[in-house]
Order: structure tokens, then C-alpha cells, then sequence
């Protein structure tokens, strides 16, 4: 396999240049005919390389390719999840490179979706393309990718419940996460739920002159500062009443196998070009981003932000943002915690408008089932060292969907690296981890079939 791989590596890169260059952007309309052009270039590239039946399914959103090679089936079966929609690139200004041009510099890819997710997806694609050409394919294969993960997967969930038999399955395999560095290899067994809102903040029916009203009237956006201002205390302890009440506290044994995980506070430090953390009081940096939750504000705006001066008490300000949940949260019930408290805390002088957009639950895959044993002993080959166990602070909302609805696990088997910049300017995803994915996944579906038949 690793001839083959090593014969068609260029090749390789640039058919994921060529899935790079289409801006398939979900969250921006404007985008509509690249993100359906990209899902049928994913259709393409899975015809190519020997799949079957495969199929662009439409759904009332973007559409969902599905493709199969069932070569026994009595052997079991891996399905495959990935995602072929990328975050918008803004701000531009900040990408020194353009976003959807990809570059290779110092030995990374920059592109945007580079890693997040279709470097990483695509890999998936060329290491079954790999066992097919050597004819070492040792189970059945089903793939199953989105458009929608960026803006919360809504139609995934019907089209899995609609299809259950299509894709019954005995494992998904999921290339949407990292590794704690290229020596260091890590399998992700926790994920953190998510619920994210948009809340409007409305003050007076128009924008005013701020020296006329000025001092009179309640000026939105720093009535909004106020109230985001109350959502935390000094200890940045999230103050919404019940919020903490379902989190699951872990003992003081595992937060000590936690902290074995290699982690250098200075060198985060550096690397994010601050002075110090900043987080929940008595936990770690690693604790405060895998098994606490969090609150942020993701964005803020109101008022005139042009070029120059403009002197107005804006009519209206608004701010999203995301809770990121862990065991055993639920994001319907934090949305409706948040919405009563910042609906209470906010002044007579304002009305408040609370819009939840998408959220997904929390999850936590076992480490002593054989699909996780198939994935760490591949990755223990190709990287020469057992990988380490690791929650990770990040969301992937539909885990938790496709164990309520197909009863299946998911080996969260990713590659990307903390570096790599995801949803952020000059994202990028190393040429060595690209390959290193397509070397690794043949191996899982080798320990895989070869545990399931014990």
C-alpha cells in the first residue's frame, strides 16, 4: 500500500487542491451553486476511485453524497463521515495567502477547509482508492458526506432517519479532529455539546443623535456589554441559574490522568501571542477546554461602524454566542436557561430578542471497544507509538446523533493539529498529516475486520 501511496502522492494533493479551489461556503447564500458544484466534485472523485452506487441526495438544505463498496456482505461494514462545506474566510484582510488559491509553505497546506474537514475527509477517499488498487479492501465501505456541518447539520438528521437501512453499519469512521502533535499521536474518545443564540438587543424605533439624547436614552450596545457582562462572575464562573446542575464532575483521578497528556502552558502561551490564560477558576487550561463548559461571544455589533465619525445611539445591537456543553448537559434545556436569564436581566428601557440556531449534544466514546482498539493499534503503525486517549473541547453535534438513530459508535480518528487554524484566517493542514491519514486508515479497516471476526 505504501508504494502505491508514495507513487501517487502528487497526484494526491492535487486533486485536494483542485476540491480546495471551490469556495463552499453553507453559511453564505451567495455560495449556493460552489457548495452544490463541490458535492458534486466529491461524487466524481468516489466514482473514480471504484465506488458504487453512488448517488447526490438531495435534501431541503445542501445535498448529501452517499457512495458504497459492499464487497461481502457478511463481512462488516465502516461507515465513513466527513464533510465537504468550509467556514467563511472572513476577515480577509488577515489571510496571507488568498483562501481558496491553496499554497504549500513550511510543509503546511493553506487553504480554507484545508483541515476543516476536507483535507481530512478526503483522505478517506484515497485510502480507499489505495485498497482498492491493491485489491486489500478487507470489509465493506459506505461514505456518507455533508454540506451542512458548518451551519449545524439539520438535514442530516432526517436523511439519516430516513435511511437507516441504507446505512446500517457496524462503525463510523470520522476524520474531523486531531492529534496532539505529529509525534504525539492522540484518538479523540469526548466530544463537548454545543448550543449557539443570537440575541437583539431593540432601545429606541431609530438611531438618535447622541448629543440631543444622549444620557436620556438607553443606548443598546452598552446595555447588551452589560448584560453579556453578567453572564460570568469573577471567577469566570458562568452565572445563568442551573447551568451547572446536570455537569458531570470527574474524579480527581482521572483529572490526574488528564494532566499526564503532554502540554507546555509557556509554549501555548507563545503560540497564541498572550501574556496569560484566562478561564474558569480551579481548573487547568486543558480541563477548562475539554470537560468544562464555556460561554463566548462570538460576535458583536450595532451602531455605525463605517470609516469616520457618525455620532448615533443605535436603535438596535446584537451579539451571537456559543456554549460549548459537556456530560450530561442538554442543549435544548441550556438554550431555555439561557434565554430566561437574559431575558430577566435585562432592563425596562430595552426588549430582547433571543434566536437559538443550532446546538447537539455531548458525547463520550469508550476506549475498550474493538473499533477503538482496531484505530489506536493503526495508528501505533504508522506512527510508531500507542496513541493517547484525549477529550476534545471542539463539537461534532452529530455523534451523538448517530448513536440515538443507528445505535452505532464513532471512532473519532482525525489528524488535524491545533496550529492548523481551523474557522480562523490561514488555515492550514500539513502535507505530512495528509499523508499520514492515508497511510493510517487502511490499517483501521484491517484491525477492524480482523477483531470483528474473533
Amino acid at each position: 500500500m505504501n508504494t502505491f501511496i508514495n507513487t501517487h502522492k502528487e497526484r494526491f494533493l492535487e486533486e485536494l487542491f483542485e476540491l480546495l479551489r471551490i469556495p463552499s461556503i453553507s453559511a453564505d447564500p451567495q455560495y449556493k451553486d460552489a457548495v452544490i458544484n463541490t458535492a458534486q466534485a466529491v461524487a466524481d472523485s468516489l466514482k473514480k476511485v471504484g465506488a458504487e452506487n453512488v448517488e447526490v441526495c438531495s435534501t431541503a438544505g445542501y445535498p448529501i453524497v452517499y457512495a458504497e463498496k459492499i464487497i461481502d456482505p457478511k463481512k462488516p461494514t465502516v461507515l465513513v463521515y466527513g464533510h465537504y462545506d468550509v467556514q467563511p474566510p472572513d476577515p480577509l484582510d488577515l489571510w496571507e495567502s488568498k483562501p481558496f488559491d491553496p499554497v504549500i509553505k513550511n510543509g503546511k497546506i493553506f487553504a480554507r477547509g484545508a483541515c476543516d474537514d476536507k483535507g481530512q475527509m478526503f483522505m478517506h477517499i484515497k485510502a480507499f482508492e489505495t485498497m482498492m488498487q491493491t485489491n486489500s479492501l478487507p470489509c465493506n465501505v459506505k461514505f456518507m458526506i455533508e454540506g451542512e456541518e458548518e451551519v449545524g447539520s439539520t438535514n442530516l438528521g432526517i436523511f439519516v432517519k430516513q435511511h437507516k437501512a441504507k446505512l446500517k453499519a457496524d462503525v463510523i469512521l470520522i476524520s474531523d479532529t486531531g492529534i496532539i502533535a505529529n509525534e504525539i499521536p492522540s484518538i479523540t474518545v469526548g466530544l463537548r455539546g454545543l448550543s449557539y443564540i443570537e440575541v437583539e438587543v431593540t432601545g429606541p424605533n431609530r438611531d438618535l443623535h447622541s448629543g440631543l439624547y444622549g444620557g436620556a436614552v438607553a443606548n443598546p450596545i452598552n446595555i447588551l456589554c452589560d448584560m453579556i457582562a453578567k453572564l460570568k462572575d469573577s471567577n469566570n464562573h458562568i452565572s445563568i441559574p442551573g447551568f451547572y446542575d446536570d455537569v458531570e464532575e470527574l474524579s480527581d483521578l482521572i483529572r490526574k490522568e488528564m494532566a499526564k497528556a503532554p502540554f507546555s502552558l509557556e509554549a501555548y502561551k507563545e503560540a497564541l501571542n498572550i501574556a496569560d490564560v484566562h478561564g474558569e477558576k480551579g481548573y487547568s487550561t486543558i480541563e477548562r477546554t475539554s470537560i468544562r463548559p464555556t460561554l463566548d461571544v462570538n460576535g458583536i455589533w450595532g451602531g455605525y461602524t463605517g470609516e469616520g465619525a457618525k455620532t448615533v445611539i443605535p436603535s438596535k445591537a446584537f451579539a451571537k454566542i456559543s456554549m460549548r456543553l459537556v456530560p450530561f448537559q442538554r442543549s435544548e434545556k441550556i438554550t431555555q436557561l439561557f434565554t430566561d436569564y437574559f431575558t430577566k436581566i435585562a432592563p425596562p428601557s430595552v426588549r430582547v430578542k433571543v434566536t437559538p440556531h443550532h446546538g447537539g449534544e455531548p458525547v463520550v466514546t469508550p476506549s475498550t471497544s474493538i473499533s477503538y482498539l482496531a484505530a489506536a493499534k493503526a495508528m501505533e503503525t504508522t506512527f510508531g507509538k500507542k496513541p493517547i486517549p484525549v477529550r476534545s473541547g471542539g463539537s461534532i453535534p452529530i455523534v451523538a446523533m448517530f448513536k440515538s438513530e443507528l445505535e452505532l459508535d464513532s471512532v473519532l480518528m482525525g489528524f488535524g493539529l491545533d496550529s492548523d487554524a481551523i474557522h480562523s484566517p490561514n488555515e492550514s493542514y500539513g502535507v505530512f498529516n495528509f499523508y499520514k491519514g492515508i497511510e493510517t486508515i487502511p490499517y483501521f479497516y484491517h484491525n477492524f475486520t480482523e477483531l470483528y471476526n474473533k
